[in-house]
């Protein structure tokens, strides 16, 4: 029987060597958005661990952007150099770089988690925050400055410049942030997005943003490199963004050049109900993929090679995203492969600790 998992996936003119991606995940390690060894070593090392395809955590793209003064930037032509050194030693290992572009809206200005992840006033480093509508994320928080259509105008600006900027740094695949309750997700939720102009009310204005930053990134984008969009398929909040939503909204996309769907789920109010155990969200990647005839990417507690290699066999997915268990083990595709019975190489510099035999 042959194996999906270590199988290479195609997606316009990139090839991924696997099916396993590194998921963007926050480190809060870097100073006014550069990036440093931390970064170098975190990322590298999945790489020699063996993923497939590796993206850098959300990287704001402009200072108002970031979710926490620690966050990763791609603001400024100043940022390139230390993201094209990282870039540059994860494709010499083999795995594809890509990198995550977000804006953090309304839940930007915070600490890090292990600060508290409390908002930041100005005396402790804090900014104004910016949302779709002037509604705190949490309810008694402070509210968020509602953009206005110039401001809203400039953050499609920010993203596409961002684009570029990622280009120069050498990445292959740019994935825009729609998801965990940022920005973007705000302006698609009708629970934080109330405005009364062409980018509220209805699903078609409520889109729009996303609509033109896709269509604005896309025109930057290289054609032959592969465009992602996270989103967070249900708000799991009465009277919020739904998975049927979250169909319509792919096939919209996809027209703008988007080519897969990274599908994962809530974040945007604090009061949701996550029925949060193994493989909760791959439902959502399943029934995009399969409504919408997109290529989509599964994650949430998956940790295990047997069963991300079904998620794959049965059609419920194309990418497997994995995160938590990555903070674990960078290793985790060496492992997987001699799980599933699979010889895949090993660095050169590791090959001594390769077990003779497959498992």
């Amino acid at each position: 029987m042959s194996n999906k998992l270590f199988s290479p996936l195609i997606i316009r003119g990139t090839e991924f060597r696997n099916r396993i991606a590194v998921s963007p995940m926050c480190m809060y390690s870097a100073e006014e958005g550069f990036s440093n060894n931390w970064h170098l070593v975190h990322v590298g090392s999945r790489a020699v661990g063996g993923a497939g395809l590796i993206l850098m955590e959300a990287t704001a793209v402009s200072p108002e952007g970031r979710i926490s003064p620690g966050d990763l930037g791609i603001w400024k032509d100043a940022h390139i150099e230390g993201l094209k050194e990282i870039v540059d030693f994860v494709t010499s290992q083999g795995a594809v770089a890509g990198i995550q572009l977000a804006h953090a809206g309304r839940k930007a200005s915070s600490a890090s988690p292990w600060q508290g992840g409390a908002t930041l006033t100005p005396e402790e480093g804090g900014w104004l925050t910016v949302a779709p509508s002037a509604l705190p994320f949490h309810k008694n928080g402070t509210d968020p400055k509602a953009l206005e259509l110039d401001e809203i105008h400039k953050v499609v600006q920010d993203f596409t410049k961002a684009a570029e900027r990622a280009l120069r740094a050498g990445y292959q695949v740019v994935e825009i942030h729609a998801a965990h309750g940022y920005l973007l997700h705000q302006f698609l939720s009708p629970l934080s997005n109330q405005r009364n102009d062409e980018y509220g009310g209805s699903f078609v204005n409520r889109t729009r943003l996303l609509r033109e930053i896709t269509e604005a990134v896309r025109k930057v984008w290289p054609e032959e490199l592969p465009l992602f969009v996270r989103i967070s398929a249900t708000d799991w909040a009465e009277g919020g963004w739904t998975a049927e939503d979250s169909v319509a909204l792919a096939e919209l996309l996809k027209q703008f050049g988007v080519d897969l769907i990274d599908c994962s789920s809530g974040g945007l109010v604090p009061y949701a109900e996550i029925p949060v155990e193994k493989g909760y969200q791959v439902q959502f990647a399943e029934r995009i993929r399969a409504e919408a005839d997109i290529l989509t990417g599964a994650v949430g507690l998956i940790t295990e090679a047997r069963e991300a290699e079904e998620i794959l066999r049965e059609g419920k997915a194309d990418l497997i995203f994995l995160a938590r268990e990555f903070l674990r083990n960078p290793y985790f595709p060496l492992q997987a492969a001699q799980e599933l019975g699979v010889d895949v190489k090993w660095h050169p510099q590791y090959e001594r600790g390769k077990p003779r035999e497959i498992i």
